[in-house]
């Protein structure tokens, strides 16, 4: 009976750990979700046409493995732009590099999304600055799940060019702004 009367005195204390857990992690978690959602599509973006402006011309893909009956190579060769190689390259990693990412006062006191190229030379709270950080790359974790597949065949097709790629994540395939939103992005680094 004992062992009993341990047991459901733990219970009350262990529920008001939780509670005080549970409270001071709100309390400590400076954002909870991207109030800002165009702006923070609008970084993913930028992120994205970093690595389409970095994109080196490759060789074609020679899915020509086998050999026939005569020895002759069978197979197919297959365009690296309209390849699904080409698509697992840039979108892979995308949202881990949006960890250099944090939310600041621009100039007019508008906040937005800017790359951060030091975080020891960050002269704001660098531990709310990591926790916008990694609110960012978890929305682009989201925006690409709900967005995948539409992006891959935009990419495939080439209808997403560097410069083109905001309004097509963004207003058509996400629909986080609008044509007349005009959320800022800060393109330098700190």
């Amino acid at each position: 009976m004992e062992g009993r009367k341990k047991i459901g005195e733990e219970i009350p204390q262990t529920l008001a750990i939780w509670a005080l857990a549970t409270v001071f992690l709100a309390a400590i978690a400076p954002v909870s979700s991207i109030d800002d959602k165009c702006g923070a599509c609008n970084a993913v973006a930028g992120e994205l046409e970093i690595g389409l402006s970095k994109e080196k011309p490759r060789n074609h893909l020679d899915m020509r493995h086998r050999l026939d009956s005569r020895g002759q190579r069978e197979g197919k060769i297959i365009d690296y732009r309209v390849s699904e190689l080409r698509v697992v390259e840039l979108l892979d990693g995308l949202c881990e590099k949006m960890q250099d990412y944090t939310l600041m006062k621009l100039d007019l006191g508008k906040k937005g999304w800017v790359k951060v190229g030091d975080w020891d030379d960050l002269k704001t709270d660098k531990q709310e600055a990591r926790a916008y950080s990694k609110n960012l790359s978890s929305f682009c974790g989201r925006l690409l799940e709900e967005t995948e597949d539409e992006l891959a065949e935009w990419i495939k097709r080439g209808s997403v060019h560097p410069g083109g790629v905001s309004k097509a994540l963004c207003q058509d395939l996400s629909k986080h702004c609008s044509s007349s939103s005009g959320s800022t992005m800060d393109d330098g680094e700190l």
